[in-house]
């Protein structure tokens, strides 16, 4: 099993918010995975962006342009 940068709790939660009366332990995994590998190709482009700025800071503006394709 890999290490996560990701709480397993916040999983459940946002599954609970969002109106599950029940959360199985793997929903919350397959979630937790999927949203980690979103984040992840958002930050890469987010640094791309920046670099190619001639920035070394991600901004909130790299994080938002570089979503726009996910969202």
């Amino acid at each position: 099993m890999k290490s996560s940068e990701l709480g397993i709790s916040a999983m459940y939660r946002i599954l609970k918010k969002s109106g599950a009366e029940r959360v199985s332990d793997e929903s919350a995994e397959e979630l937790r995975g999927i949203i980690e590998e979103l984040a992840n190709k958002i930050a890469k482009s987010a640094v791309d962006m920046a670099l190619h700025a001639g920035r070394k800071t991600i901004k909130a503006e790299d994080i938002k342009l570089a979503s726009k394709p996910f969202i």
